[in-house]
């Protein structure tokens, strides 16, 4: 059993801002496994699917804490569903990526992501895989402003593109391992086959 956890912020207001990439590779999953998302279930603050993929059962989840809070609702999932931290995929938003680059990793820690450092207090391990996806830099200064901001025109093509690339490495993960999936896809988009 595992879980894939997309971060985000809940609400309307927030949908299609950077800061949201993790929601729609879960959303993207849901919609090629076939997952009815639109469920919420309070014990784990969220809203939660599941599907069968390669013989084995994997839950979808989305937290409604919004992201500095997410490891409530991830690690009361994971604890629930007696899921080891290895088998839970955090995706999410990177501002230290490119817009466009996707990066698999098996562990290590937060990286300035809020959502994902409360997501490695709570479960208290740094062997949690993740997956980032870049939302470009900025000042530190205008952080808040710029994660909350949505795409421009010719990002949204490259961020587009770039969930549809984080669903098929969270389903080589699911598939064939972290390893398969760091080799695959932790390269720039114009190297073929070097991973980095």
């Amino acid at each position: 059993m595992k879980l894939i956890a997309g971060l985000g912020n809940p609400g309307r207001r927030y949908a299609g801002t950077r800061h949201n990439l993790g929601y729609a590779v879960v959303e993207e999953l849901a919609r090629r496994w076939d997952v009815d998302l639109s469920r919420y279930e309070a014990r784990f603050e969220g809203q939660i699917g599941a599907a069968d993929v390669a013989s084995e059962r994997i839950w979808l989840l989305m937290p409604t804490t919004y992201m500095n809070l997410s490891g409530r609702s991830v690690a009361a999932a994971a604890r629930y569903y007696k899921i080891e931290s290895v088998d839970v995929l955090v995706i999410c938003d990177d501002l230290d990526l490119p817009v466009g680059r996707v990066r698999m990793r098996r562990s290590g820690s937060g990286g300035g992501q809020k959502g994902l450092l409360d997501i490695l207090q709570h479960l208290s391990t740094e062997k949690v895989p993740r997956l980032r996806i870049g939302i470009g830099s900025v000042h530190k200064s205008a952080t808040v402003e710029y994660v909350l901001s949505r795409f421009d025109a010719d990002e949204q093509v490259m961020a587009d593109h770039a969930v549809g690339t984080a669903a098929d490495a969270a389903e080589c993960w699911v598939r064939r391992g972290v390893d398969a999936a760091m080799n695959e896809f932790n390269r720039k988009p114009s190297e073929e086959g070097e991973s980095s």
